[in-house]
């Protein structure tokens, strides 16, 4: 009998027997070369079918808002428009689309909003590239905040570590939902004299800064652990008896260690802000008329659902479709990256 060595040996040195993983790892020269970490985990993520699909979903959402200027010029329509003055017809006599299911046609293809008649169409469209712009900006503050000081307080430890660890704790205790209704108004009398319109980019900024100043503890806590143990790992003591620099130290052997955790809290933070702006702007204390936004047409659609349920049909599947393609999104991306940690 033939060991399971020889076999393997035979297998290698009889063309079209090779192993598969050693096919994958050999170049054009026919030598076997090793894979990073990034490749590896790109081979895992390639093969999950779901995450593929849930990835070119979500790139096609952002693809679509971030055109919605393009493909509404093409349309021939814009979100502010009201329709209804030019055609008498597109409404009844109560203000409702007198067409079937919302007004649903060649010319409006997602139907019209009652009462004002501007097509629905492009104020989804306005109204995605409006809470998507809003929440990636929150996003990529939230997580260079809590990259910086999770990192920091992880590696210092001492002093700095207890005073951002209280300041944490603080910040957590806040319930989020009702702290960015009650500080809202707050963040926008800043900008804005009492009795003056305020204007929409205010409105966006006080979005932004609301939504950070809360947002990012979790992620911070999260580095933090993970750093604590980091740095007494052998990698960091050598390059202390180097002489390298705390900054060299954290930028060369920490951070590429929690480049995973922070793209996989990435993943999940991005449609948790989606929601939180849209709640804000349902709640009326988000985004406000003209301007589209997609919890304004979650606020328009609740108090006509009764006489026109169709108008909730498409935002509300919309936001169904990004949410859920975007959690399924960032689970394929930890399984790629962590095999272990298999769902």
């Amino acid at each position: 009998m033939t060991s399971p060595s020889q076999t393997a040996a035979a297998q290698s040195d009889t063309p079209g027997l090779e192993p598969e993983g050693l096919k994958k790892e050999k170049n054009k020269g026919g030598e076997l070369v090793g894979r990073s970490p990034g490749q590896l985990m790109w081979a895992r993520f390639k093969r999950d079918r779901t995450g593929v699909i849930c990835a070119i979903v979500v790139l096609a959402f952002f693809a679509v808002s971030a055109l919605a200027p393009v493909i509404a010029s093409l349309y021939g329509k814009d979100p502010y428009t009201f329709y209804s003055n030019s055609d008498p017809n597109l409404l009844d006599e109560f203000g409702f689309p007198s067409g079937p299911n919302g007004g649903v046609s060649g010319d409006f293809w997602f139907g019209v909003e009652p009462q004002l008649g501007r097509d629905l169409f492009t104020q989804l469209l306005y109204g995605m590239r409006t809470s998507l712009g809003i929440s990636v900006a929150v996003t990529i503050l939230v997580v260079l905040t809590g990259t910086i000081l999770g990192v920091t307080a992880g590696y210092l430890g001492g002093r700095t570590d207890y005073w951002l660890g209280r300041v944490m704790d603080f910040l957590m205790a806040f319930p989020s939902q009702l702290t960015f209704v009650a500080f809202m108004p707050v963040v926008v009398a800043l900008f804005v004299p009492p009795g003056d319109e305020t204007p929409t980019y205010i409105r966006v900024v006080a979005l932004i800064l609301v939504q950070w100043a809360l947002g990012w503890m979790g992620l911070a806590r999260l580095l933090r652990g993970q750093v604590l143990s980091l740095r007494e790992r052998e990698f960091v003591e050598a390059a202390k008896i180097t002489g390298a620099s705390p900054w060299r130290i954290i930028r060369k052997e920490l951070l590429p260690n929690v480049v995973t955790p922070i793209l996989v809290q990435s993943t999940y933070m991005l449609p948790l802000f989606v929601t939180a702006e849209a709640g804000l702007s349902y709640l009326g204390v988000g985004i406000m008329e003209p301007t589209p936004d997609w919890g304004r047409l979650f606020r328009t659609a609740g108090n006509i659902y009764e006489s026109d349920p169709t108008f909730l049909l498409f935002p509300g599947a919309a936001m169904v479709i990004f949410v859920l393609c975007f959690n399924l999104l960032g689970d394929s991306v930890r399984d790629a990256f962590d095999p272990k940690s298999g769902r």
